[in-house]
């Protein structure tokens, strides 16, 4: 079997900056990469320092490969299926993208999974964030969307929220869409609303207008409404399952706890990036990365609680 100093499950940028820490310390470090990064989504990303211009997400990975390729660390085209605690470490049972699978034996797993995002249903319009339809991080950039008339879709505190944010922050033209879920506010809420004059449309979608690569318009309730910009704001979905399987702790969100460096609850098996509880941001999850491979490497040559106490 193979074995390696530290797996890091995860090709986006925290996992590629886990990998780069860990072979700059010599270690032996093996990337798996399932190839859906959701950073890969990103048509530019305006607050990553020294890309004043704006960066795609998929020439953030490309620079992030080719550095790491520099020190041998190319990433296997595989997912992770499996991943059991054993004497010494980890057992992860790896299954190539093109078919067969090997076990590789690990002193020490990074989770760098991260998430997805909830899609919104639209009519006839399946994957719109993915096709890159719909926007989902105002905080990438919404500073490009200054002044502009911008739609959320969102239900909930969460897309109030996000609305709120936008309207605050950006543009005094904003509504929220709940694509026919009914919004119960209470009276604080309510005062949120009026304060950012955020216009409300609770009705249904049944149909919408697409151009020059965007949806331009909504329809619903007899009623068409157009802008400029359209955020998604319907939560995430963490790929956190493999953590869960070893008992890791999540929030009632479903992202990882994790300690200050980067530990899950479970000894040994770290995470970093959009899987932890946080800010979801590639220099955060970048942050994250850098904690985590410099503890990994320090606690390497040491057993774990778990190990100490004879499990």
């Amino acid at each position: 079997m193979e074995q390696v100093d530290c797996l890091v499950i995860g090709g986006g940028p925290a996992g590629l900056t886990a990998a780069l820490y860990l072979a700059r310390f010599g270690r032996h470090v093996l990337v798996a990469d399932a190839g859906e990064p959701r950073a890969a989504w990103i048509p530019a990303s305006h607050n990553i320092p020294f890309f004043a211009g704006g960066i795609p997400g998929t020439e953030i990975l490309d620079l992030q490969r080719e550095h790491l390729a520099r020190y041998g660390i190319r990433p296997e085209p595989a997912r992770v299926t499996g991943l059991r605690r054993e004497a010494g470490g980890f057992a992860a049972v790896l299954e190539a993208v093109d078919g067969g699978a090997r076990t590789v034996a690990a002193r020490r797993v990074m989770l760098a999974t991260g998430a997805v995002d909830v899609e919104p249903e639209l009519p006839d319009l399946p994957d719109a964030v993915r096709r890159g339809l719909v926007r989902y991080c105002p905080i990438c950039d919404g500073h490009e969307s200054r002044g502009r008339r911008i739609a959320v879709i969102g239900h909930g505190a969460h897309g109030l929220g996000e609305a709120a944010f936008i309207a605050r922050t950006y543009s005094g033209d904003v509504t929220l869409l709940t694509l026919g879920r009914p919004l119960a506010l209470d009276e604080a809420e309510r005062e949120v609303v009026a304060r950012h004059r955020i216009r409300l449309v609770e009705e249904p979608v049944t149909g919408l207008d697409i151009r020059d690569g965007r949806i331009a318009a909504l329809r619903g309730g007899g009623a068409e409404h157009r802008f400029e910009v359209l955020y998604s704001a319907l939560g995430l979905h963490y790929r956190s399952e493999l953590a869960l399987s070893l008992g890791a702790e999540r929030d009632e969100s479903g992202a990882l706890l994790v300690d200050q460096h980067c530990q899950t609850t479970v000894r040994g098996l770290y995470a970093a990036g959009d899987i932890v509880r946080g800010l979801d941001q590639i220099v955060v999850g970048m942050g994250h990365a850098a904690v985590a491979a410099t503890h990994i490497h320090n606690r390497c040559e040491m057993p774990t609680e778990d190990e100490e106490g004879g499990v």
